[in-house]
């Protein structure tokens, strides 16, 4: 059994004149992030490595998970598509890989993996911080085939944010 975790990168910042590539994260974002780690430690689904774009934005929502574990940084995961995720994730020998990346191309690949997608209104548009739990049956990477995934969670930073303010 292997397990993914899909999330895309918290909000970021859009000030003028910064290159896409270095758009660091907001407020917001960094608040986020910190609340997707926290999530995702409470409900014991650690990671242990992650393929992550290599993006000032996705570099610092993985920092900002907190977990210190082997990582490969990818530039074919900036603005990738399901194809170039599938295959980096092929490359993978984690058991719970985290993979995080960018809008459109996540969300089509959360889409494509899934056997049936969870039931969750945001789960179509994949906003910031969204991040997917899916399980595997099969033993190594390579093996994945479209559509066999089981959504096991599916979560948004506004959530989480809104249970810690309540």
């Amino acid at each position: 059994m292997k397990r993914l975790i899909l999330m895309r990168h918290a909000k970021s910042d859009w000030t003028m004149g910064t290159v896409d590539h270095h758009r660091p994260l907001n407020k917001r974002g960094r608040r986020s992030a910190k609340a997707l780690g926290d999530w995702l430690r409470r409900e014991n689904l650690l990671p242990d490595q992650a393929l992550c774009s290599s993006a000032t934005r996705t570099r610092e929502t993985l920092a900002l998970l907190g977990f210190d574990i082997p990582t490969r940084y990818e530039d074919r995961l900036y603005h990738a598509g399901p194809v170039a995720m599938l295959n980096t994730l092929s490359e993978a020998e984690g058991e719970t890989v985290l993979m995080v990346g960018h809008n459109p191309g996540i969300a089509e690949f959360a889409q494509e993996i899934l056997a049936t997608p969870p039931r969750h209104a945001r789960f179509a548009d994949y906003p910031t911080g969204a991040t997917l739990v899916a399980e595997f049956d099969i033993a190594d990477w390579p093996e994945l085939r479209p559509g066999t995934g089981l959504p096991r969670a599916f979560v948004i930073p506004r959530e989480l944010l809104e249970e810690s303010e309540a």
